[in-house]
């Protein structure tokens, strides 16, 4: 069990996925850039986020902005929304009859990702709600921006395992503040911390130009 006091924020493991490097960067020496990406992302996200909304829908109740956290896993952090449906597998509500069962829907610009990161951040939000609320959470969804769409997440035995082993390698980052070094990929083209990442890549040249002359000079 972790303290409150320790908790590290559930959206980096998104950061921690992506690169293990811009993660510490923005968690452990706390800097941060913004690009187009990181920008709209956040407009997304202001849409979502309302901390005062609360709406009934039929037999679903809707939040925004809900806050969750896992002393296990040692998360903590916000759920863009939680969809509360009426089910005799949820739990009991404030106000409300009956019982009910809580679906976390994450908000993302553009289209899925291919590693994963998204599933990993939605997965760990119903995680910190399982242990909050005393439920079992099958799955929820992560709404593309780019696709105006909603994509199921199922949250299986090995997505929650995946959860556990970053968040565990998080915090032992965490714990002794190190920074990793980590070799340039094409994903640095995308990255917001670039240039404090690598300086000399981002005014010298581009990412793919870097790989291609240090390919040539490797043995």
């Amino acid at each position: 069990m972790y303290d409150p006091d320790d908790c590290l924020m559930i959206s980096g493991l998104q950061h921690f996925r992506f690169c293990r490097r811009q993660w510490a960067l923005i968690h452990i020496e706390q800097q941060w850039a913004e690009n187009l990406r990181t920008t709209e992302g956040a407009l997304l996200h202001e849409r979502a986020h309302d901390e005062q909304f609360r709406e009934s829908r039929g037999d679903t109740i809707i939040t925004r902005s809900l806050r969750v956290y896992s002393l296990t896993l040692g998360l903590s952090g916000q759920c863009d929304v939680v969809e509360f449906h009426r089910d005799d597998r949820g739990v009991p509500l404030h106000g409300y009859e009956g019982t009910w069962l809580p679906y976390p829907v994450e908000y993302k610009r553009g289209h899925a990702k291919q590693d994963g990161c998204d599933e990993l951040q939605l997965c760990a939000q119903a995680m910190c709600l399982e242990e909050m609320l005393c439920c079992e959470i099958p799955d929820g969804a992560l709404f593309y921006g780019e696709a105006r769409r909603r994509v199921r997440v199922p949250f299986t035995p090995e997505l929650r395992e995946e959860v556990r082993t970053d968040a565990a390698q998080m915090h032992d980052l965490y714990r002794r503040g190190r920074t990793p070094q980590v070799k340039p990929t094409k994903g640095c083209s995308a990255c917001s911390l670039r240039e404090l990442c690598l300086p000399r890549l981002s005014r010298t040249c581009s990412v793919q130009a870097y790989l291609r002359a240090n390919m040539e000079d490797a043995p």
